[in-house]
């Protein structure tokens, strides 16, 4: 079988293909490759089985990742929560993963990563589990009483109603004052949770790229900015990819009712499903949260060729030593962290 590899930010066959895709997502699109080009310097290709005077059929996208710190590799994608393979059959898949593992030597990279929706297709590959999270997603089919009632009735409904009564304010848009507002309370959230935030302007470029598609939202109490989030929305399905709140004020309910605000505006534009996205197994305490909303969870692998890094060799030990150091740093070189290290994590 005769591959080709090509450049999706040049090539116009490829939003026309994902337009045609049932699995295409957000994450596959050229907003989001243009988005890292332009934060990141990943270099986009996507893998083919189409000759160039041919409309695409079947394809897998990636992006190089340029490292002297974490190491030269493909991804599928940096970043993204999951990446499907966009392939039809199972041979040209085992194809296109064998061109792969021979190129990975010819190109020296360290490893190449996807992170599939569904794992199952990787069963008889080199490919093997890297890491794992749990995944969910919300189905928009119900009518919104429905799905309001199906929430919990603690965690979720009353919150709701506490929020409207205290006279939470809600905004949303894309303007530079709300994500001003928005990255204020992401470095507090990354801050508790000891790591630096992604730099703002990988936010500036995925708005400046998505358009209309992405959306910030912020509650506010008495003019204070005291929850947020930022969503995608995509064909049929909106993506939860960032959220952010100071904790002092989580009692008033402003998370949400931002995220209820978010599935009834994707349900009345008729979306399919709230794609919740992906939490590390360990965060019961977020798992929980997500479970609540009557969310399905399934989980969410990611593969490796070649095979599995162990926690030594991914600086496991480091990365302890260095949420302790973030834990206590000024914002403006938590900041900086964040400016100089994403780009070597993608």
């Amino acid at each position: 079988m005769i591959l080709y590899e090509f450049d999706p930010l040049k090539d116009s066959r490829w939003e026309r293909f994902l337009q045609r895709h049932p699995r295409a997502s957000a994450f596959h699109s050229v907003a989001w490759l243009e988005a890292l080009h332009r934060t990141y310097g990943y270099k986009p290709v996507v893998l083919s089985t189409s000759k160039s005077e041919e409309e695409i059929q079947s394809a897998i996208v990636f992006c190089e990742v340029e490292s002297w710190l974490t190491g030269r590799r493909l991804v599928s994608l940096p970043f993204a929560d999951h990446c499907e393979p966009l392939v039809g059959s199972d041979d040209e898949l085992q194809a296109m993963l064998l061109y792969l593992e021979n190129k990975r030597a010819e190109e020296g990279w360290k490893y190449v990563d996807v992170r599939p929706r569904n794992q199952h297709r990787f069963e008889n590959t080199h490919f093997e589990k890297s890491e794992h999270f749990y995944f969910h997603v919300l189905d928009l089919g119900p009518k919104l009483e429905a799905m309001f009632n199906a929430f919990h009735k603690d965690s979720i409904q009353r919150k709701i109603r506490r929020a409207e009564r205290e006279g939470v304010e809600h905004q949303e848009g894309r303007s530079e004052l709300l994500l001003e507002k928005f990255y204020r309370l992401l470095l507090v959230t990354r801050r508790r949770h000891h790591l630096p935030p992604h730099p703002l302007d990988w936010f500036r470029n995925l708005r400046a790229c998505m358009g209309d598609s992405l959306k910030i939202r912020i509650a506010s109490k008495d003019g204070r900015p005291i929850a947020s989030i930022l969503t995608l929305s995509y064909k049929d399905s909106t993506i939860y990819k960032y959220g952010c709140s100071d904790e002092k004020f989580h009692n008033l309910g402003g998370m949400p009712l931002l995220l209820w605000a978010a599935i009834q505006d994707a349900r009345n534009i008729g979306h399919r499903e709230f794609d919740w996205g992906r939490s590390d197994w360990e965060n019961s305490g977020l798992v929980s949260f997500k479970d609540k909303w009557g969310a399905a969870r399934s989980e969410l692998t990611y593969l490796r060729f070649p095979g599995r890094i162990s926690l030594a060799a991914r600086g496991g030990w480091r990365l302890h030593v260095a949420k302790r150091f973030f834990e206590w740093m000024p914002d403006r070189f938590l900041t900086a962290m964040g400016r100089l290290l994403y780009r070597h994590i993608g």
